[in-house]
């Protein structure tokens, strides 16, 4: 983990203090800030996790992204759509993964212009149980929907009761 701040005092909570003097009711953005915190604490930790196998977050991400894919792997347009960036940072996540021979490159048999990568045995994750994965799924699926990442469908039968 980063280095812990040891502050004698709540700084978000001192934030919707002062937010609530001036602007009105803080909730929001004491939820906000609190998410965001949350989210540097994370990615910090992830870092340190990543850092001895040289990895960066993005490129754990296009890992996890071919790992879950049905072949091992996905054209390098659909990673940037899966993944929500740029193509330029597609193809910088890529090269840098095949440098590492964690991934490799191949045509596209299906598209005669497009590139393939695949996941390598040496580029293959390890990680949480599927039940760890999958609370992890369920309590930030939400999160998601409301942000309108996607379109709902019918939930299962079996899902509707739980």
């Amino acid at each position: 983990m980063g280095k812990r701040l040891e502050l004698p005092f709540d700084p978000i909570d001192r934030a919707a203090r002062i937010w609530e003097n001036r602007f009105g009711p803080s909730p929001s953005m004491a939820a906000v800030t609190s998410i965001m915190r949350a989210q540097q604490i994370l990615l910090a930790e992830l870092d340190a996790l990543l850092r001895p196998y040289q990895l960066t977050f993005a490129r754990y991400e296009a890992l996890v992204l071919l790992t879950f894919s049905r072949r091992g792997a996905l054209p390098l347009r659909v990673i940037g759509e899966r993944l929500m960036v740029h193509p330029t940072s597609v193809t910088n996540i890529i090269s840098r993964l095949e440098r590492q021979q964690m991934v490799v490159r191949r045509p596209n048999p299906a598209d005669g212009r497009g590139t393939l990568a695949e996941i390598t045995a040496e580029g293959g994750l390890g990680g949480y149980q599927p039940d760890q994965l999958q609370e992890i799924f369920d309590l930030l699926r939400g999160l998601r929907l409301n942000a309108g990442d996607f379109i709902p469908a019918e939930v299962p039968a079996e899902k509707a009761g739980t």
